[in-house]
Protein backbone atom coordinates (compact mmCIF):
# COMPACT_ATOMS: atom_id res chain seq x y z
CA UNK A 1 0.00 0.00 0.00
CA UNK A 2 1.46 3.34 -0.82
CA UNK A 3 1.32 7.18 0.47
CA UNK A 4 -2.11 7.83 -0.92
CA UNK A 5 -3.68 4.49 -0.21
CA UNK A 6 -2.36 4.82 3.26
CA UNK A 7 -3.65 8.34 3.87
CA UNK A 8 -6.69 7.01 2.38
CA UNK A 9 -7.54 4.59 4.30
CA UNK A 10 -7.09 6.37 7.57
CA UNK A 11 -9.25 9.06 6.62
CA UNK A 12 -12.11 6.28 5.53
CA UNK A 13 -12.29 6.14 2.40
CA UNK A 14 -10.68 4.88 -0.96
CA UNK A 15 -8.71 6.13 -3.67
CA UNK A 16 -10.55 7.48 -6.69
CA UNK A 17 -9.63 6.59 -10.04
CA UNK A 18 -8.26 9.89 -10.71
CA UNK A 19 -6.33 10.01 -7.50
CA UNK A 20 -4.92 6.43 -8.96
CA UNK A 21 -3.89 7.94 -11.94
CA UNK A 22 -1.98 11.05 -10.41
CA UNK A 23 2.24 10.92 -10.47
CA UNK A 24 3.89 10.36 -6.77
CA UNK A 25 5.82 13.19 -6.99
CA UNK A 26 6.96 13.22 -3.40
CA UNK A 27 8.33 9.56 -3.07
CA UNK A 28 10.78 7.81 -5.56
CA UNK A 29 9.42 5.12 -7.85
CA UNK A 30 8.93 2.01 -6.20
CA UNK A 31 8.61 3.21 -2.44
CA UNK A 32 6.17 3.55 -0.27
CA UNK A 33 5.78 5.51 3.06
CA UNK A 34 5.93 3.45 6.00
CA UNK A 35 5.28 5.34 9.49
CA UNK A 36 8.24 5.78 12.35
CA UNK A 37 7.13 3.32 15.15
CA UNK A 38 6.26 4.95 18.31
CA UNK A 39 9.42 3.55 20.80
CA UNK A 40 7.32 4.15 23.86
CA UNK A 41 4.07 2.18 22.27
CA UNK A 42 4.71 -1.04 23.91
CA UNK A 43 6.59 0.23 26.97
CA UNK A 44 6.14 -1.26 30.11
CA UNK A 45 7.75 0.05 33.60
CA UNK A 46 9.51 -2.54 35.50
CA UNK A 47 10.05 -3.15 39.14
CA UNK A 48 12.83 -0.37 38.95
CA UNK A 49 11.62 1.68 36.21
CA UNK A 50 9.64 5.31 37.06
CA UNK A 51 5.74 5.20 36.81
CA UNK A 52 5.33 6.80 33.68
CA UNK A 53 3.82 9.96 35.02
CA UNK A 54 3.41 13.56 33.66
CA UNK A 55 6.52 15.71 34.47
CA UNK A 56 4.53 17.71 36.71
CA UNK A 57 3.49 14.82 38.90
CA UNK A 58 7.23 13.35 38.88
CA UNK A 59 8.47 16.64 40.12
CA UNK A 60 5.64 16.80 42.95
CA UNK A 61 7.19 13.18 43.82
CA UNK A 62 10.64 14.53 44.12
CA UNK A 63 9.78 17.25 45.93
CA UNK A 64 7.58 14.96 48.82
CA UNK A 65 10.82 13.19 49.08
CA UNK A 66 13.89 16.11 49.60
CA UNK A 67 11.62 17.71 52.80
CA UNK A 68 14.89 20.07 53.59
CA UNK A 69 18.65 20.67 53.18
CA UNK A 70 20.40 22.45 56.29
CA UNK A 71 22.74 25.12 55.96
CA UNK A 72 25.68 22.49 56.50
CA UNK A 73 28.48 24.36 54.64
CA UNK A 74 30.56 27.43 55.80
CA UNK A 75 32.15 30.39 54.18
CA UNK A 76 35.09 31.71 56.48
CA UNK A 77 37.09 33.85 54.23
CA UNK A 78 38.40 37.80 54.72
CA UNK A 79 36.96 37.93 58.05
CA UNK A 80 33.31 37.14 56.37
CA UNK A 81 31.49 34.01 57.91
CA UNK A 82 28.10 32.45 57.13
CA UNK A 83 26.59 28.87 56.89
CA UNK A 84 25.26 28.40 53.11
CA UNK A 85 23.73 25.09 51.07
CA UNK A 86 26.95 23.85 49.12
CA UNK A 87 25.83 23.46 45.52
CA UNK A 88 27.70 19.61 46.14
CA UNK A 89 24.95 19.02 48.56
CA UNK A 90 22.01 19.88 46.97
CA UNK A 91 22.71 17.81 43.90
CA UNK A 92 23.76 14.90 46.22
CA UNK A 93 20.07 14.86 47.45
CA UNK A 94 18.01 15.60 44.24
CA UNK A 95 20.22 13.07 42.00
CA UNK A 96 18.95 9.96 43.33
CA UNK A 97 15.17 11.18 43.77
CA UNK A 98 15.13 12.76 40.09
CA UNK A 99 16.98 9.03 39.11
CA UNK A 100 14.21 7.25 40.64
CA UNK A 101 10.87 9.17 39.58
CA UNK A 102 12.43 9.21 36.16
CA UNK A 103 13.07 13.53 35.95
CA UNK A 104 15.92 14.81 33.83
CA UNK A 105 17.34 18.23 34.79
CA UNK A 106 18.95 19.34 31.75
CA UNK A 107 20.67 22.95 30.74
CA UNK A 108 19.34 24.37 27.42
CA UNK A 109 20.57 27.47 26.60
CA UNK A 110 22.81 29.42 28.53
CA UNK A 111 23.37 33.71 28.03
CA UNK A 112 26.70 34.68 30.22
CA UNK A 113 27.57 38.48 30.99
CA UNK A 114 31.39 39.12 31.47
CA UNK A 115 33.71 41.81 33.70
CA UNK A 116 36.22 42.06 35.85
CA UNK A 117 36.98 43.29 39.23
CA UNK A 118 40.14 44.38 41.34
CA UNK A 119 40.54 42.71 44.17
CA UNK A 120 42.56 44.68 47.42
CA UNK A 121 45.85 42.59 46.84
CA UNK A 122 45.75 43.96 43.09
CA UNK A 123 45.16 41.00 41.10
CA UNK A 124 42.35 40.90 38.43
CA UNK A 125 39.32 38.78 38.74
CA UNK A 126 37.03 37.49 36.09
CA UNK A 127 33.40 37.92 36.94
CA UNK A 128 30.43 36.05 35.02
CA UNK A 129 26.82 36.35 35.30
CA UNK A 130 25.14 33.49 33.93
CA UNK A 131 20.83 33.16 32.83
CA UNK A 132 20.35 29.40 32.06
CA UNK A 133 16.85 27.97 30.95
CA UNK A 134 16.71 24.13 31.88
CA UNK A 135 14.73 21.36 30.85
CA UNK A 136 12.81 19.48 33.42
CA UNK A 137 12.02 16.34 31.64
CA UNK A 138 9.59 13.68 33.12
CA UNK A 139 9.45 10.22 32.21
CA UNK A 140 6.91 10.53 29.68
CA UNK A 141 9.18 12.83 27.85
CA UNK A 142 7.07 15.97 28.78
CA UNK A 143 9.19 19.28 29.93
CA UNK A 144 9.08 22.38 31.75
CA UNK A 145 10.87 25.12 30.99
CA UNK A 146 12.17 27.00 33.77
CA UNK A 147 15.33 29.53 34.50
CA UNK A 148 17.86 30.34 36.92
CA UNK A 149 20.47 32.99 37.22
CA UNK A 150 23.99 32.86 39.25
CA UNK A 151 26.97 34.76 38.97
CA UNK A 152 30.88 34.16 39.87
CA UNK A 153 34.34 35.33 40.43
CA UNK A 154 37.12 33.38 39.89
CA UNK A 155 41.40 34.29 39.15
CA UNK A 156 41.30 32.05 35.93
CA UNK A 157 38.82 30.33 34.34
CA UNK A 158 36.73 28.97 36.36
CA UNK A 159 34.28 31.64 36.81
CA UNK A 160 31.67 30.27 34.00
CA UNK A 161 31.60 26.87 35.33
CA UNK A 162 30.89 28.35 38.94
CA UNK A 163 28.60 30.47 37.74
CA UNK A 164 26.66 27.68 36.35
CA UNK A 165 26.77 25.57 39.31
CA UNK A 166 25.10 28.71 41.48
CA UNK A 167 22.22 28.40 38.68
CA UNK A 168 21.88 24.83 39.43
CA UNK A 169 21.54 25.07 42.91
CA UNK A 170 19.55 27.69 42.77
CA UNK A 171 17.28 26.35 40.40
CA UNK A 172 16.37 23.10 42.76
CA UNK A 173 16.42 24.97 45.44
CA UNK A 174 14.11 27.86 44.06
CA UNK A 175 11.65 25.33 41.88
CA UNK A 176 11.89 22.45 44.85
CA UNK A 177 10.88 24.99 47.21
CA UNK A 178 12.69 23.39 49.92
CA UNK A 179 13.28 24.67 53.17
CA UNK A 180 16.67 24.56 55.39
CA UNK A 181 14.48 23.39 58.76
CA UNK A 182 16.57 26.10 60.85
CA UNK A 183 14.98 28.08 63.56
CA UNK A 184 13.32 31.06 62.53
CA UNK A 185 15.63 33.87 63.27
CA UNK A 186 13.08 36.14 64.33
CA UNK A 187 11.58 33.63 66.68
CA UNK A 188 13.94 34.52 69.01
CA UNK A 189 13.25 38.36 69.13
CA UNK A 190 9.30 37.65 69.57
CA UNK A 191 10.29 34.97 72.84
CA UNK A 192 12.19 37.43 74.58
CA UNK A 193 10.06 40.17 74.11
CA UNK A 194 6.98 38.03 75.60
CA UNK A 195 9.58 36.68 78.26
CA UNK A 196 10.03 39.96 79.51
CA UNK A 197 8.44 41.98 82.12
CA UNK A 198 5.83 44.75 79.71
CA UNK A 199 7.50 48.18 80.80
CA UNK A 200 5.01 50.38 82.78
CA UNK A 201 4.61 53.83 81.70
CA UNK A 202 6.23 55.24 85.64
CA UNK A 203 9.25 53.28 84.33
CA UNK A 204 9.31 55.20 81.48
CA UNK A 205 8.79 58.76 83.54
CA UNK A 206 11.80 57.53 85.59
CA UNK A 207 13.91 57.35 82.32
CA UNK A 208 12.66 60.37 80.85
CA UNK A 209 13.42 62.49 84.16
CA UNK A 210 16.72 60.91 84.92
CA UNK A 211 19.69 63.06 83.63
CA UNK A 212 21.66 61.02 82.20
CA UNK A 213 19.26 60.04 79.79
CA UNK A 214 20.29 61.64 76.66
CA UNK A 215 18.57 63.72 74.25
CA UNK A 216 18.60 60.64 71.05
CA UNK A 217 17.25 58.38 74.01
CA UNK A 218 14.94 60.48 74.41
CA UNK A 219 13.38 60.51 70.63
CA UNK A 220 14.02 56.86 70.93
CA UNK A 221 11.70 56.30 74.09
CA UNK A 222 9.09 58.46 71.94
CA UNK A 223 9.24 56.16 68.95
CA UNK A 224 8.84 53.20 71.36
CA UNK A 225 5.77 54.70 73.20
CA UNK A 226 4.16 55.42 69.75
CA UNK A 227 4.35 51.75 69.00
CA UNK A 228 3.26 50.93 72.70
CA UNK A 229 0.42 53.32 72.03
CA UNK A 230 1.14 55.33 75.07
CA UNK A 231 2.25 58.39 74.07
CA UNK A 232 -1.62 59.75 75.93
CA UNK A 233 -0.40 58.16 79.07
CA UNK A 234 -0.29 60.09 82.06
CA UNK A 235 2.26 59.92 85.12
CA UNK A 236 2.89 62.32 87.90
CA UNK A 237 6.15 64.41 87.20
CA UNK A 238 8.71 65.34 88.95
CA UNK A 239 6.66 68.32 90.39
CA UNK A 240 3.70 65.61 91.74
CA UNK A 241 1.26 67.07 88.46
CA UNK A 242 -0.59 64.68 86.09
CA UNK A 243 1.22 65.04 82.86
CA UNK A 244 1.06 62.78 79.20
CA UNK A 245 4.14 60.51 78.91
CA UNK A 246 4.12 62.76 74.81
CA UNK A 247 3.82 66.10 76.90
CA UNK A 248 6.71 65.27 79.43
CA UNK A 249 9.32 63.67 76.60
CA UNK A 250 9.03 66.57 74.62
CA UNK A 251 9.52 69.12 77.60
CA UNK A 252 12.27 67.31 78.76
CA UNK A 253 13.89 66.96 75.19
CA UNK A 254 13.77 70.92 74.90
CA UNK A 255 15.40 71.58 77.97
CA UNK A 256 18.13 69.21 77.56
CA UNK A 257 18.74 70.35 74.09
CA UNK A 258 18.45 74.01 74.27
CA UNK A 259 15.00 74.87 72.47
CA UNK A 260 12.00 73.49 71.24
CA UNK A 261 10.62 69.69 71.47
Amino acid sequence: MGLRENAAAAAGRALTAEEHDRPNEELPPGEDFTPAPDPMADYEPGDDEPEMVPVHLAWLRVRREIRAIAKNAEYNERGTRYNYRAADTVVQCFGPVTLKHGVNVLSHRVETVYGSKQTKSGSTMRECSVTVTYHITGPKGDVLVVQSAGEALDTSDKSTTKAQTVALRNLLLNNGLIPTNDRDPDADRIERGIEAPARTPESYRDEILDKKTSPGRLQQISYELGSLRMLGRKVQNETGEWETLDDLGRRIYGERTGGGA
